[in-house]
């Protein structure tokens, strides 16, 4: 079974959401299908086909991130020594070379990535371009707008 990188903030966010779909949305679920059934006819209860499917749901998302959790490769960025390398987990700060735009971004796995917090999936085109890559280095991202160039002002573990 292949391994799911992930942060230690990412693994604690996954098992968070389990815990809580475990202990309150699960329980809330099978009260709703209790007064459903309550109603009488199941045939044409809406409220009960509605809290059915929302069970569902919550079964298979509990199912997805238990699988999640048991194949999760988690990772604490503080404790990574690529010697200035950008690896995964790495904060990093870049510069665009056209417009001199900084940005920084932390390389995360795919259910922690959120672009407006600076968290780039590490599959994602700009992450794969700065992987291996240093201080000083400049990667070159293939975006929509045409190849951009980044030059890397630093490579932090935090």
């Amino acid at each position: 079974m292949t391994t799911i990188p992930i942060t230690k903030r990412g693994a604690e966010k996954l098992k968070e959401e389990l815990h809580r779909l475990k202990t309150v949305d699960r329980p809330a679920v099978i009260n709703a299908i209790a007064e459903a059934r309550a109603q009488g006819d199941l045939s044409e209860n809406a409220e009960y086909d509605a809290a059915k499917d929302r069970q569902g749901f919550i079964e298979g998302r509990i199912a997805e991130v238990e699988g999640k959790l048991s194949a999760a490769q988690i990772i604490d960025p503080s404790t990574v020594d690529a010697g200035g390398r950008v690896v995964f987990g790495a904060t990093v700060d870049l510069e665009d070379e056209d417009s001199g735009a900084k940005v920084t971004y932390q390389i995360v796995g795919e259910d922690e990535a959120d672009l407006k917090l600076g968290l780039v999936n590490i599959s994602s085109p700009i992450a794969r371009a700065l992987i291996g890559k240093e201080e000083g280095d400049t990667a070159e991202v293939q975006a929509p707008s045409g190849v951009r160039r980044f030059e890397i002002v630093a490579v932090r573990y935090v």
